[in-house]
């Protein structure tokens, strides 16, 4: 006869056995957070709250799935899902949909797909995989290959044009290549030749990304046009004062004069409703999230296991940086989602994709000390 109850026990711990606690309820936590100020920035309609609640439940799903998955079987995808992604960009690069004067998206007829979201986990997975192949002969020309190999996603995205995202896809390959060991001397060269470079990459901007970065240095030359979003972000930060106005009372935002509020100025919502104090909080949640996954990266058993966890940790830190300052006037507005706050699905997964990979990390590193 079967025991109902211990089976069931077994059964929940075979599920929960991949799921890294502290990581959890952090991004949990955050989560939550970004739900309700979905809710308050679409509060006439709770179309896109519903919406974004569905996004979280895929998400968590896709975590639990990849959490499963053992470091050395994500090898494995390594190589293919990194094809994958530079065959799915060239598509868009020749027959993508142009929206707002952006290819960017690829029709697959019942839905389409933003294909340079996968680069953003292909690029640290494949650099990873990459120096783990080479590990025991690293030299200088393989620090050239991984550059190369970065360089190649990121033109295709940039070219889009699509600053933002190709900003996190660099960032999430330069993090790979610089825990590898890369030498300082070469990040000095790099810097150096970056800034005797910078007329002619200036002059390779699109007119609509200067315009970002003159508006930056002073938003009220064009306080109707490519001001608007710093101006009226910056005020419904500063709005909040100390504690905020109060969940639901934001002027700015329930007044529209906040642009694009449940996306990538969700930040500006939260602010304004929740003031200094909440942003602390914020921050402690990311600080914590970034911590937890720093502590996985340096207790990794393998190479690629520690460059892994290491390039997807920064990734998030990267996210939230450019993001509150991009919303807080300090940087070009370049359109990075908060992560785990800001609404949209496709971006929502992938994060817990990299959240999945950090729980395989750490839970199959345990389960093999066991």
């Amino acid at each position: 006869m079967i025991d109902l109850p211990t089976t069931l026990r077994r059964w929940w711990h075979q599920a929960i056995a991949h799921i890294d606690f502290p990581l959890f309820f952090i991004t949990l936590a955050i989560m939550a957070i970004g739900l309700a100020t979905v809710n308050s920035a679409t509060y006439d309609s709770t179309h896109r709250m519903l919406s974004q609640a569905g996004n979280m439940g895929i998400a968590l799903v896709v975590m639990w799935l990849v959490a499963r998955l053992p470091p050395q079987k994500l090898m494995g995808f390594a190589i293919p899902l990194y094809v994958l992604g530079v065959v799915l960009l060239l598509a868009v690069f020749l027959f993508g949909i142009t929206v707002n004067g952006a290819r960017r998206w690829l029709s697959l007829g019942f839905t389409r797909i933003q294909p340079s979201e996968i680069m953003k986990i292909a690029m640290p997975l494949m650099l990873a995989w990459y120096f783990q192949k080479y590990e025991a002969t690293l030299r200088l020309k393989h620090y050239a290959g991984a550059t190369l190999l970065l360089l190649v996603p990121f033109a295709l995205v940039a070219k889009q044009p699509d600053l933002g995202t190709a900003l996190l896809i660099g960032a999430a390959g330069f993090y790979v290549i610089f825990f590898a060991g890369l030498p300082w001397k070469i990040i000095g060269g790099l810097i150096a030749a970056a800034a005797a470079a910078a007329p002619f990459i200036w002059n390779m901007l699109h007119d609509y990304q200067r315009r970002r970065v003159m508006t930056l240095i002073d938003p009220t030359t064009d306080p109707l046009g490519s001001g608007y979003h710093i101006i009226q972000s910056t005020i419904a930060i500063g709005s909040g004062g100390p504690v905020g106005k109060g969940y639901l009372n934001g002027t700015q935002t329930h007044l529209e004069f906040i642009p694009e509020k449940h996306t990538d100025f969700i930040f500006a919502v939260y602010s304004e409703e929740w003031g200094l104090l909440g942003n602390a909080v914020l921050v402690l949640l990311y600080t914590l999230l970034i911590g937890r996954g720093l502590m996985i990266a340096s207790a990794a058993p393998t190479l690629f296991s520690r460059l892994l966890a290491g390039a997807i940790t920064l990734g998030f830190f990267t996210y939230a940086f450019i993001n509150m300052g991009m919303v807080s006037g300090i940087l070009p507005v370049v359109g990075v989602p908060l992560p785990f706050m800001s609404y949209g699905g496709t971006a929502l997964v992938t994060l817990f994709l990299g959240i999945g990979i950090l729980m395989s990390i750490q839970t199959h590193r345990m389960l093999v000390k066991k």
